[in-house]
């Protein structure tokens, strides 16, 4: 996932919330994964720099960023990750086989989303979309 630059305490303020120092360490725990991360590595990065930060405060302020759009969750390979939101939608194919994950461009799904709002009247509001299914390598080597 490319780097960050998002102010997020900026968006906070702008939201009419408070950067919590909580908050602050979980989101450099999330900068400094790089991509999808479990809550559990989010409590152990953020227990090793402030070990009175417990794993309650640590999943409530998870939902609450989700929330606020700032970070994004979704369920891969029966877990749910975490990573922070960036600037523009993006999505992933993940291979039910080897678990490989490719990463899928906005301007794919997009046609889809409109879709489905022309014929059902909905609008997709997701930012971060998992598709699964079974890579062509795995196809190719009889895993599928």
């Amino acid at each position: 996932m490319a780097e960050h630059e998002t102010n997020y305490a900026a968006l906070m303020h702008e939201r009419g919330f408070r950067i919590t120092l909580q908050r602050q360490f979980i989101l450099e725990a999330l900068r400094e994964s790089k991509g999808h991360t479990t809550a559990e590595e989010i409590v152990e990065r953020v227990q090793a720099k402030a070990a009175a930060v417990n794993r309650a405060t640590v999943y409530r302020t998870l939902d609450f960023l989700c929330e606020q759009r700032l970070v994004v969750a979704a369920n891969i390979g029966g877990q749910t990750v975490y990573e922070l939101a960036g600037e523009a939608p993006h999505h992933h194919l993940v291979c039910l086989s080897c678990g490989r994950q490719e990463p899928l461009e906005h301007g794919t799904v997009e046609p889809f989303f409109d879709k489905i709002e022309r014929e059902n009247g909905f609008a997709v509001q997701t930012n971060h979309l998992a598709l699964f299914g079974v890579c062509k390598t795995c196809r190719e080597a009889g895993k599928a």
